[in-house]
């Protein structure tokens, strides 16, 4: 195939359990039901809607196979980042089960940026204070956005692991309220998270679907929350040998889910996890959220940050015959990394991606940190060894 991307790694799980009904074990920490819950509260929030499910056919002819569609969160209620779904979502349970009064509740978290601007944001709703810590991998205009929701920021000098590990010391020294979205037991305000993300999932499976059921599912990577939300919720509809394959994506700075899914359990992966993908910025997975992971995943693969980057640069743009739309450095990953196996031969057997594929991308957030989104679309890639647009066209698998 001709004009072959960068794809530096792909892994088959040796975890996967095809055929066998999603446990009710794992139904306690993704599930039908508690998606169910969380519909019933959020579309109830004031300004909710569905987003949309777009169809990118030209990308589709680009990349050799029948269908993309991209389930758009660009447009979730203010924020613009599916995380609105999430951190809200599992603060306002948590206030739900609070005993005593408000004015003195303090809501914490870490985040990398949009967790803890979904946390801001819901905290604003609540009349609740709210403190966020950020690593110092964060843009200054993320912190600004969150503050901008009334939150206090903390910065914390290391990465995204270490103010995780901040916020839940200063949460138990101080008797905050602490809502992340990633946890190594089941604290019940990491699952909520996930329950909220369930969301997406009613509106384009539910009683009235966006879509039909997908052959391929490529889901971003990071602690976990998200893939395991989107895997938990489709295994439990159908985890049949003809169910969707899951690839989840991640940066090659950052790939602790391949790390753990070959050492066949979650592995904390070193180095300062430096990505423009930014919310992909995580060293270990969230141990609730890994059974469900490994239980219902397929392949997993890294991408390098420039992969990312053209496949930003070109939706956009509108290069791939479909219209324009933005989409930010976290929310591109999935669809970058199936654009990255597209051209590869070997790759696209080893995952079933064939002629006939239906695949499904979830563009996770748009814009939400404008001056980064522009910088990166703007970024020179000419010494990257990418293809130019131009010269991307219809692949004959």
């Amino acid at each position: 195939m001709a004009n072959r991307l960068p794809c530096p790694d792909i892994h088959i799980s040796t975890l996967r359990q095809k055929g066998q009904p999603y446990p009710v074990a794992l139904q306690r920490i993704v599930g039908h039901g508690l998606a169910g819950e969380a519909v019933e509260r959020i579309t109830e929030w004031d300004g909710y809607r569905p987003t949309p499910v777009l169809d990118f056919a030209g990308l589709a002819e680009r990349c050799g196979v029948q269908e993309i569609l991209c389930k758009y969160e660009g447009d979730r209620f203010e924020i613009g980042s599916f995380k609105a779904l999430g951190g809200a979502y599992a603060l306002q349970r948590a206030l739900e089960a609070h005993e005593g009064p408000l004015n003195d509740l303090v809501a914490v978290t870490a985040s990398d940026g949009n967790h803890g601007l979904s946390l801001a944001w819901g905290a604003k709703q609540a009349g609740v204070r709210c403190i966020v810590f950020l690593h110092a991998g964060v843009s200054q205009n993320r912190q600004e956005l969150i503050e901008a929701q009334g939150a206090e920021v903390v910065r914390v000098d290391g990465n995204y692991d270490l103010s995780t590990a901040t916020a839940d010391k200063m949460a138990r020294e101080n008797g905050w309220l602490l809502v992340p979205d990633t946890a190594n037991n089941e604290n019940p305000n990491p699952i909520n998270v996930m329950a909220g993300y369930g969301v997406m999932l009613e509106e384009m499976f539910g009683a009235k679907p966006q879509c039909d059921m997908p052959t391929h599912v490529f889901i971003q990577g990071g602690c976990g929350g998200l893939a395991a939300a989107v895997v938990g919720w489709l295994r439990e509809r159908d985890n049949s040998t003809d169910a969707p394959k899951f690839i989840i994506v991640e940066p090659v700075e950052a790939a602790c889910l391949i790390a753990s899914a070959r050492a066949g359990s979650p592995v904390l992966i070193g180095g300062d996890l430096d990505t423009i993908m930014s919310g992909l910025s995580v060293g270990e997975v969230s141990g609730v959220a890994w059974p469900v992971i490994a239980f219902g995943t397929d392949a997993y693969m890294s991408i390098p940050d420039t992969m990312a980057i053209w496949t930003m640069q070109g939706v956009r743009e509108g290069a791939f015959g479909d219209a324009p739309v933005e989409i930010g450095d976290s929310g591109i990953a999935g669809l970058a990394g199936l654009v990255a196996v597209s051209r590869d031969e070997e790759r696209r057997a080893r995952i079933g991606l064939t002629s006939q594929s239906r695949v499904l991308v979830i563009a996770t957030e748009g814009p939400v940190d404008r001056i980064s989104y522009d910088a990166l679309c703007s970024r020179d890639l000419s010494d990257a060894g990418l293809p130019d647009f131009a010269d991307f066209g219809a692949v004959s698998v």
